[in-house]
């Protein structure tokens, strides 16, 4: 598991350098025929993981200890522009996340969790381990449309 945890991180410092190389008003756009930006696919990627390896696992029972949650959880949009402030904090949660999530998986935490189907993929997840790697696929998708929308801002 310890390369599924590197791959994630990888992932997400990959997503942090294409959000360093572009301006908060960039980072903030929808440009026409889109309805988010690439500030809320990484957002979104941010609470996504957390809310399905603690809430829907049933490890913690309210989502609003999940911190952006009511921000970027599926089915939302940009409502407001982002901060600077909020993009570093955004960048440093996605990173120390994924290693909380790491240590509470060594330490147990996730070896009894309720089963869940997820929404995008309509599959059933019985152990961690099949969170962990859906989580690089959503992660992935969110990144390419990321990169899709930079076209657009640049």
């Amino acid at each position: 598991m310890n390369e599924v945890f590197e791959f994630i991180l990888n992932a997400r410092k990959a997503f942090i350098q294409l959000i360093d190389g572009l301006t908060i008003e960039q980072l903030n756009k929808i440009p026409d025929g889109y309805s988010n930006n690439i500030i809320w696919n990484f957002g979104h990627i941010v609470v996504s993981t957390q809310t399905l390896c603690y809430v829907r696992t049933g490890i913690i029972a309210d989502a609003s200890l999940v911190k952006f949650n009511e921000l970027y959880r599926k089915d939302t949009r940009p409502t407001y522009t982002i901060t600077e402030q909020e993009v570093a904090e955004l960048k440093t949660i996605a990173l120390e996340s994924i290693e909380k999530i790491k240590a509470d998986y060594v330490n147990g935490a996730f070896a009894s969790m309720n089963p869940f189907s997820t929404s995008t993929y309509g599959v059933e997840m019985k152990r961690i381990e099949e969170v962990l790697i859906t989580t690089i696929g959503h992660d992935n998708v969110h990144y390419g449309y990321a990169w899709a929308l930079k076209k657009s801002v640049v």
